[in-house]
């Protein structure tokens, strides 16, 4: 080779040199002088995370301190895909141990776009420990709190369901979460560039979740749910309702539902199942309602309970002919008999005495048409007739035409019970959520006495002797009534069964309200509800230590 070519190779490759060096150069102070803030951000996400750290709920429990709901530990699994070398095998590790589907799990740690993503929430602490154990690259844990319901369908309709983020979507969980839920923390971590962290730079602790006591007895619940379990298969119902209630505080003791499920289950179970139809939902009462004609003519002065009527088997108002449940022949009745008979044209009878004015007055004061103010979401306000036909003065006093919920029912036979004094239905310990007064008086103590009177005579001699307790004295009303038909009218097959009593009736400590849905077999609630209520009532003095007030039979 002669000097002269390789004096020109040896100038290209230094010019070569000097423009790698320049290039690199230039590359550097680009980096260094335009890029840097960006970069440091950059740098700085990938190595510093911030996390919440979730805050323990609070606990639900029953007026004796049982546990309904409560937080119980549970890992939450992550992952961040950048940092996973191998997505498949570790799919499959995850799998394995969460007992997951490696094959969703793959999708997830495969997408690099990601640099977080989800693969197990609140799982099971011990499996999670076993993954954890085999430190695999990109894999997060912390802990987390999972809701359990260790009674299972005890009260399940009445504490709801608190989700995966513990946050209520439904029932007490979700009225009183701001009271249960907390408030989260945060946490600023430091990770090498496998994901594993060094170290906690910033650090705000949570604020856990308070408490919450429930006016509900878990064993008069249970043992509630129990008794309309069997009343339903007995008489092959669609559903059934009970309200155990104290009247003199308007704290209840027992709110039962049936069908039934398990509050851990709660979303897999349907819509239909899961409402509390003792807030929610609404039946025409039939004769129950008969309390309120017979306490607004006692009331006003235009009867007292010996006042008597001959009263035809019938009665005409307007275009409609109402007639009696059980009775062909005219009698003369007291008033008293009018309401331990439950007679129909006795009780239109008062009706046409207090005017449509009175009357409507009156099923406002005993608070139909209007929701309580217990402290459940959801709750109905009833439904009153939309408008007056001639005929309504004749039905809507039996009980027909308006439509209310369970809760209400029992709110007015408490304030009965009461002397006089209703008082707001509440499940939670500490006063009731909602506006308005607590207890008001709608009828005198004197008046009260009377219908209390009248009612013992119900359980005694009247259509509701099924209900009678021995060593108690009971006072009560039987209720049926037909369901409206979609297609006009009232259905002849589908009826609603009820009975709402108080027990004992000399020192007012129960109000026991029970509803049956479409009963197959009989219809009456004499028959159908007033044995559930007598169940439900034997139990619950027993077991509350509630002293006789009667004689042995």
């Amino acid at each position: 080779m002669s000097p002269r070519l390789a004096n020109r190779r040896i100038r290209l490759l230094l010019v070569f040199f000097t423009l790698a060096f320049l290039g690199t150069f230039g590359r550097a102070v680009w980096l260094q002088a335009v890029q840097a803030q960006p970069l440091d951000r950059l740098a700085q996400g990938q190595h510093h995370v911030t996390i919440d750290v979730p805050a323990a709920r609070g606990s639900i429990l029953d007026r004796n301190g049982v546990n309904l709901a409560i937080g119980r530990q549970a890992i939450t699994v992550y992952a961040n895909p950048r940092h996973v070398t191998n997505p498949r095998p570790t799919a499959i590790a995850v799998g394995r141990a969460l007992h997951l589907d490696a094959d969703r799990l793959y999708g997830k740690l495969a997408d690099r776009s990601r640099g977080f993503v989800y693969l197990a929430r609140k799982a099971d602490p011990k499996r999670a420990a076993a993954l954890q154990a085999q430190n695999l690259i990109g894999l997060g844990f912390y802990p987390e709190e999972r809701r359990a319901y260790p009674q299972g369908s005890v009260a399940a309709h009445v504490l709801g369901f608190a989700g995966v983020d513990n946050h209520g979507l439904a029932g007490l969980e979700l009225a009183r979460d701001h009271t249960l839920a907390g408030r989260d923390g945060r946490q600023t971590v430091v990770r090498d560039p496998f994901g594993r962290t060094l170290d906690v730079i910033r650090s705000q602790s949570p604020v856990e979740g308070r408490d919450i006591r429930l006016t509900i007895d878990n064993t008069l619940q249970a043992n509630a749910q129990s008794v309309l379990g069997k009343a339903m298969r007995r008489w092959g119902a669609k559903a059934a309702t009970a309200v155990v209630m104290n009247p003199r505080n308007g704290q209840v003791l027992a709110m039962a539902v049936e069908p039934n499920f398990d509050a851990n289950r709660f979303p897999q179970t349907d819509r239909d199942t899961q409402r509390n139809r003792a807030v929610t939902d609404t039946y025409e009462p039939g004769s129950t309602l008969k309390v309120v004609t017979v306490a607004g003519a006692l009331s006003q002065g235009l009867v007292t309970p010996s006042s008597e009527f001959t009263l035809a088997p019938s009665i005409q108002v307007a275009d409609r002919v109402i007639h009696e449940a059980h009775r062909t022949d005219t009698e003369r009745m007291t008033v008293a008999q009018i309401l331990s008979n439950s007679s129909n044209v006795g009780t239109v009878t008062l009706a046409e005495m207090l005017g449509r004015e009175g009357l409507e007055s009156w099923i406002s004061r005993f608070g139909f048409g209007r929701k309580t103010g217990i402290d459940f979401p959801g709750e109905t306000p009833g439904i009153l007739p939309s408008y007056w036909s001639g005929s309504t003065i004749g039905t809507l006093p039996i009980g027909h035409g308006i439509a209310i919920t369970p809760v209400q029912m029992a709110a007015a036979y408490a304030a009965v019970a009461n002397g006089g004094v209703w008082v707001r239905p509440r499940l939670v310990m500490g006063g009731p959520m909602g506006k308005g007064p607590h207890r008001h008086r709608i009828i005198s103590r004197h008046v009260a006495d009377q219908l209390m009177a009248m009612l013992r005579d119900v359980v005694i001699e009247g259509t509701g002797i099924e209900a009678e307790v021995d060593g108690y004295q009971v006072a009560g009303k039987t209720g049926t009534a037909a369901k409206p038909d979609p297609r006009g009218g009232y259905s002849t097959s589908r009826y609603v069964a009820s009975f709402v009593g108080v027990v004992p009736a000399s020192n007012p400590r129960l109000v026991i309200l029970v509803t049956v849905d479409e009963p197959h077999g009989a219809i009456w609630g004499g028959v159908v509800a007033a044995p559930a209520f007598q169940e439900i009532a034997k139990f619950a003095l027993q077991y509350l230590e509630i002293p006789p007030d009667a004689l042995p039979r």
